[in-house]
């Protein structure tokens, strides 16, 4: 019985096997290029490559689209946002705040120059550009929305930590005290 049952195995992957020969190209060769097709838009290339975290070949794919479509304000956004992602802050910086000076509708690239701000240890001018991002976007991003929170978290708390002052209870004449803070 198990020699049936092994015999009929065979047959059905020899049959697989003949089967898959059919479908071979009479070609072995990689096809030719066909020129004749609508190029890629490198904008697109650049974003997936974002998202798969290959942030120098995105770079590469937002240059090649800055040579076929000029330098748009999208193509400068995605051009400082690839460059924050490499951790170079003065050029994404530069790169966002000139795709702003071109688009100032655009809440996405207020937001990517408020992350480059806030890396940057800006927090205070971090705030105002998550602000401008929120009012842009009407309060419809929570990715905005909590970028700001944040801001104003380590705003709030750079602040405290820098006045850490200490109080003193001072008589002023009769029965008048007076609240001083002395510097430590």
């Amino acid at each position: 019985m198990a020699r049936w049952a092994i015999g009929i195995g065979f047959l059905i992957v020899f049959s697989a096997c003949s089967e898959r020969s059919d479908q071979l190209p009479d070609n072995p060769y990689a096809p030719s290029t066909d020129y004749s097709a609508e190029p890629v838009d490198q904008l697109l290339v650049g974003e997936r490559l974002l998202e798969a975290d290959e942030n120098e070949l995105a770079l590469q794919a937002f240059t090649r689209a800055a040579a076929t479509r000029g330098m748009s304000a999208d193509v400068l956004g995605s051009l400082g946002m690839a460059n924050l992602r490499l951790g170079r802050l003065g050029q994404a910086e530069r790169q966002l705040r000139e795709a702003i000076e071109m688009d100032e509708t655009n809440f996405a690239t207020w937001n990517n120059l408020g992350v480059v701000l806030m890396e940057a240890d800006r927090t205070a001018d971090a705030v105002q550009v998550f602000r401008q991002a929120y009012a842009l976007s009407n309060g419809q991003s929570d990715e905005i929305r909590d970028n700001l929170r944040k801001a104003l978290a380590k705003f709030e708390d750079a602040q405290y930590d820098e006045v850490e002052n200490t109080y003193k209870l001072v008589r002023q004449g009769t029965g008048e005290y007076l609240l001083k803070t002395t510097p430590n």
